[in-house]
């Protein structure tokens, strides 16, 4: 439920502005404290009246309007949202959204709040897919910004495909997991590795593999969420680290990481290592670039140290939770896995299947613990995912 959940709604420019009057009330009837900032070509099809009787708030339409009393509204409202839902968002609001202005209210806010921002657009199917707009919408998710894809069907434009505004049960169930969720990790101090490694040869060349980092940041951000605090220690990606964090770590190779994780492991209470971490590293950097020669060349490996092995060993009341990307005999290599690293429980990855493995949104896995115990999980969102780990941490927390 949202009892109590002060929600900020950005109603924009577009036909579909008239479906979040059901929103409003949709929020309103789970608890939730409402407060509506509308564009100025929001109220051409909508009056504000409609919204100030539903959210029993008064509507902002006006950057510049008298105050009602002696503060920075939007940094007010910035500071007192749990969340800020902008529903629909137009292709204008989201490209100013991703280019940083705030020439109004409702992106002044945006811009200043530190809460959780949920984008649902809604717009002509090929406004929707023209480059640009994509271009935008992957800017704002990069930023942390929650996107609710829309729907597909008949536009009020005569086309059909995707743009139609989503239902607003389904806008206000994402709003309920997103905030909804008591802080059930706060006070506990998580540490969570993610992307690769990078293990240099010479000054432009580099031995590493395809993670995205896409699980690890998930993890993070979903135990965030969850009022932990969390300290993220990545290798390169082409990730923003998530709102929030406790603290942020930026690594290249195995040996740093080995050390960031080794000088941080004794204020964490939970260790989730979803970093792919380099097994080998070039026994010799060359300083000047390797040149190009006929024949083969010969390039000697070192073994890495094993992170995981090392917290396995060192371990006394955290909880340590691995990842295993397997393509052959997965279970088998992930069962010896665990009791080598002496995990509490790990996450197996079978890369060999679709919607699974690195780059992907998507991944699915299988939960396998100390007992013997296999769980398998249907296909999901690596926040999802991250989120049904993060629940099955809880009980050795408690």
């Amino acid at each position: 439920m949202l009892e109590g959940k002060f929600v900020v709604l950005g109603v924009t420019g577009s036909i579909a502005a008239y479906k979040s009057v059901e929103l409003v009330r949709l929020l309103k009837k789970r608890g939730a404290l409402v407060q509506v900032i509308m564009t100025k070509s929001a109220c051409e099809f909508i009056k504000p009246l409609t919204f100030q009787v539903l959210s029993q708030n008064q509507v902002i339409c006006d950057m510049f309007r008298e105050p009602s009393h002696w503060e920075v509204e939007h940094v007010a409202l910035a500071d007192r949202a749990d969340l800020f839902l902008v529903a629909p968002a137009t292709a204008n609001i989201i490209a100013k959204i991703a280019a940083g202005i705030a020439d109004d209210m409702l992106t002044a806010t945006i811009l200043a709040t530190r809460a959780r921002v949920v984008v649902v657009p809604a717009m002509n199917v090929h406004m929707y897919e023209h480059p640009i707009t994509q271009k935008n919408i992957r800017s704002l998710k990069e930023s942390g910004i929650e996107v609710i894809e829309p729907a597909e069907g008949l536009l009020a434009c005569g086309y059909s495909g995707r743009g139609r505004f989503p239902e607003p049960v389904d806008i206000v169930n994402t709003v309920d997991r997103l905030i909804g969720k008591a802080p059930d990790l706060k006070g506990r101090t998580i540490l969570i590795t993610a992307g690769p490694t990078r293990e240099p040869l010479d000054p432009v060349r580099f031995i590493s593999n395809h993670s995205s980092g896409k699980m690890g940041y998930a993890l993070a951000r979903q135990a965030t969420l969850r009022g932990a605090q969390v300290v993220l220690i990545s290798g390169p990606t082409n990730i923003e680290p998530p709102v929030g964090l406790y603290k942020f770590i930026p690594v290249e190779t195995a040996l740093e990481m080995e050390k960031a994780v080794l000088d941080n492991f004794n204020q964490a209470q939970v260790v989730i290592k979803a970093a792919a971490v380099a097994d080998f590293r070039p026994k010799k950097y060359n300083l000047g670039k390797i040149k190009k020669q006929d024949g083969g060349m010969v390039i000697e490996l070192v073994k890495n140290p094993d992170i995981l092995q090392e917290l396995g060993q060192k371990k006394q009341q955290q909880v340590l939770v691995g990842f295993a990307a397997e393509t052959d005999e997965p279970e088998k290599n992930a069962v010896d896995k665990l009791k080598r690293k002496n995990l509490d429980f790990i996450v197996l990855n079978d890369i060999t299947q679709e919607g699974a493995g690195f780059g992907s949104d998507t991944n699915i896995v299988k939960i396998i613990y100390r007992d013997g115990r296999i769980e398998v999980l249907p296909r999901m969102l690596k926040r999802d995912v991250a989120d049904a780990i993060l629940d099955r941490v809880l009980p050795y927390l408690n």
